[in-house]
């Protein structure tokens, strides 16, 4: 028999609060996330506005040391999957931690990082490049992070897609805890990719929005649309079998009932115009579990 799979825990950091009962209080406000860039001087840039993580202070979640061994994205997962993590209140009493696992996404990972460290080499050489380059730039470490800081020993993963990552790691949990092979998995996304290379990329393929009216930025769905704005921050489910939740008397916020994807195999950014894929992903979203764990 397929399992039931809730949600038992929410983490948040974002550009309208720095955990979730801030950013649900910005919803409510109607608060605007976008501001000028202020992570870097964007001076000969067409793009002035983005979405930063507000008074942001390492310091108040890590000692120096974790902290500058952690890119900004690694940080930002691990704040919200703690906040997610205490939520839910599972511990190692209620909980076999080898059945707990962390699919936490990155669109691109540790790019500051990249770019400080590219600096390095250019301007002082190879043997000054930090040995914690790569373990702090590959798209999967918030994930692994995750896993050392809470000390869940499920499996641990990261499912680079894109913009589709974060919904993507959360529809791939809920089918491993569907099909047996995990009782509660920390699922969702971190990104922060707000630097000089990360605009310069997005803004020559003109992606960003180049408005300086932060109200009038982010309007896809608008015909005066013209390009999105760059964000970051972390958001964190924590994601459990009904039975097994309901057995340690967790708090359920929510049930997830289906899930599919598909690929439009059409165009780098633009959608099949006939929206194929996404009637496709629908009718795939309540498929049974092939296999049992």
């Amino acid at each position: 028999m397929e399992r039931r799979v809730v949600i038992t825990g929410l983490g948040a950091i974002t550009p309208i609060g720095n955990n979730v009962e801030e950013t649900w209080n910005g919803i409510k406000e109607k608060k605007c996330g976008i501001d000028k860039i202020s992570l870097f001087d964007n001076t000969g840039y067409k793009t002035k506005l983005d979405a930063e993580v507000k008074d942001f202070d390492p310091a108040k979640y890590f000692d120096v040391k974790q902290a500058k061994r952690l890119d900004r994205s690694s940080q930002f997962a691990l704040i919200a999957a703690r906040e997610a993590f205490e939520d839910s209140g599972i511990t190692d009493q209620n909980t076999d931690l080898d059945k707990v696992g962390v699919f936490v996404s990155s669109g691109i990972g540790g790019l500051t990082t990249i770019q400080e460290q590219c600096e390095v080499k250019v301007n002082k050489g190879n043997s000054r490049v930090s040995p914690m380059f790569i373990p702090m730039a590959i798209a999967n470490m918030p994930a692994g992070n995750i896993a050392i800081d809470l000390g869940v020993k499920g499996e641990s993963i990261s499912i680079v897609t894109a913009c589709a990552s974060s919904t993507h790691a959360i529809g791939e949990a809920y089918r491993t805890i569907k099909c047996g092979y995990e009782d509660v998995i920390l699922a969702g996304g971190a990104e922060a990719s707000i630097c000089e290379i990360g605009i310069a990329g997005f803004e020559n393929m003109k992606a960003l929005s180049n408005t300086e009216d932060k109200n009038r930025a982010s309007i896809p769905f608008d015909k005066e649309r013209s390009g999105f704005v760059m964000g970051e921050g972390a958001g964190i489910l924590v994601l459990e079998d009904l039975e097994h939740a309901i057995k340690r008397n967790a708090k359920i916020y929510a049930e997830v009932v289906g899930y599919g994807a598909t690929s439009d195999a059409y165009h780098i950014t633009s959608p099949a115009p006939g929206g194929e894929g996404r009637s496709k992903s629908n009718a795939k979203g309540n498929k049974r579990c092939k296999y049992k764990a």
